[in-house]
């Protein structure tokens, strides 16, 4: 997944001097692991709103970036953390009311019963003590994940993403299962069909003597291609889960905080009340800010026999940057904007679907968006993709890629990205796949 659309070093001969010489400086730094985006590096200095501009001045559309969550710099957002930051900075061991005051705000944006939050400063932190809590709580090892999940980069969480690619193992106690798919005129089978492959998974673990932990889901799949439809699909498998003694952790860190338009929460799409629900990336609108929600006695154990402490996690200053947050998503009515501008979306992408055959299905929720790339015998095209993403970077529109073949366009803008921008966009990618015929 880290590799899909990044730049090769092979490349690096046509472009300027000086950008040859920032990515040579950066790679004799930062050594071979990272990764950059595009074809032709971005270089980029300031951000605003849903617009980002590099060293030249050239603004550009990003419609990948959902880290701003509500939008580049928000001035509340970047107020709220100055503030804090000139007043104090430290951590959980000291009592704050601002800690207090924002863990009570988050928490009641959800079902009741996930009454405990606790903080850390990555989603893939959060994940980690998902899985230390549901190995504690249940005495089970065994994780259902799907085939092409990504939940996050430390040991444990990596052996439970698969699209790390072949070179990260996945845990011997992982399960791999499809993501659901799509059954034009007949939906009730996606919920069905999923459920049926949790239920094998679950079998085999009880054939290897694995005890089930959890089922780990993103709750809109996004890595795996972006599935979300219909609504409800995912109660059945999740049922099966808690029958078998496991629990079910949502992951919200890319489906969360409003991003699916109609509900603030993915797994609120499903009527489900999670176990444990980990957050990332967006609650911070790109400050390092995690966490995790927990019903409160799936904690009891865990507290009493391991407790938990995070130097950076639930700092003031954090905690006044995610209430700036959600003070922005209420106060700008994003989640209802995020509805609104989805459905123009899905609306426009379909309409060019009929127009252009390398188009295929169009997926999503809200603003976060789906498309699958195909070729003349309607199989999976991960190069046309990526011809598709690198020359709508070249017209100033930033998307990526996501599937387990790397064909379905990955649309995510900040939640305050408007309708006139949607047009914007719709209308450049028209002029792609136009000029990509001609």
């Amino acid at each position: 997944m880290l590799k899909v659309n990044a730049f090769e070093a092979s490349q690096a001969a046509a472009l300027p001097a000086e950008q040859q010489a920032l990515i040579a400086r950066r790679q004799r730094l930062l050594g071979p692991a990272y990764q950059l985006f595009y074809d032709q590096p971005l270089h980029l200095l300031r951000g605003e709103g849903a617009w980002l501009y590099d060293s030249a001045g050239r603004r550009y559309l990003d419609m990948y970036n959902n880290v701003a969550s509500v939008g580049h710099c928000h001035p509340h957002v970047v107020a709220a953390l100055t503030r804090q930051a000139g007043q104090l900075n430290t951590h959980t061991r000291y009592l704050h009311e601002q800690v207090l005051d924002y863990a009570e705000r988050l928490l009641a944006s959800m079902p009741a019963a996930l009454g405990n939050l606790m903080f850390t400063c990555t989603g893939s932190e959060a994940n980690d003590l998902a899985l230390r809590i549901a190995r504690e709580f249940t005495g089970g090892s065994g994780v259902i994940v799907t085939r092409y999940a990504y939940h996050g980069i430390t040991a444990a969480i990596a052996e439970l993403s698969p699209s790390m690619g072949e070179h990260v193992a996945v845990s011997a106690a992982a399960r791999l299962v499809e993501p659901p798919r799509s059954y034009p005129g007949a939906s009730e089978q996606v919920g069905r069909q999923f459920a049926e492959q949790v239920r094998l998974a679950l079998a085999d673990m009880q054939r290897h003597g694995i005890r089930p932990a959890a089922l780990l889901v993103d709750t809109l799949f996004t890595s795996d291609g972006v599935f979300a439809d219909p609504p409800g699909f995912l109660a059945e498998a999740v049922a099966l889960v808690r029958e078998a003694g496991g629990l079910f952790i949502a992951d919200e860190v890319q489906a969360g905080f409003a991003r699916s338009g109609s509900h603030m929460w993915g797994f609120q799409r499903h009527d489900l009340v999670p176990d444990l629900v980990s957050m990332g990336k967006p609650m911070g609108n790109g400050h390092p800010l995690a966490g995790l929600a927990a019903q409160p006695q799936i904690l009891q154990r865990f507290g009493r026999n391991a407790s938990y402490f995070n130097t950076f996690g639930g700092n003031p200053v954090s905690a006044a940057v995610g209430m700036a947050v959600l003070e922005v998503i209420e106060g700008e009515s994003l989640q209802a904007n995020a509805l609104h501008v989805g459905r123009l979306l899905q609306d426009g992408l379909m309409a060019l679907a009929g127009r252009y055959s390398q188009l295929g299905e169009v997926r999503g929720a809200g603003l976060f968006i789906g498309v699958d790339i195909i070729d003349a015998e309607g199989a999976a095209d991960g190069p046309a993709a990526r011809r598709i993403i690198n020359r709508l970077r070249e017209q100033g529109v930033l998307i990526g890629a996501a599937g387990i073949h790397s064909n379905t366009l990955k649309i995510r803008p900040p939640l305050c990205f408007d309708v006139t921008q949607a047009q914007l966009f719709l209308q450049t990618l028209d002029n792609v796949l136009d000029k990509s015929q001609a």
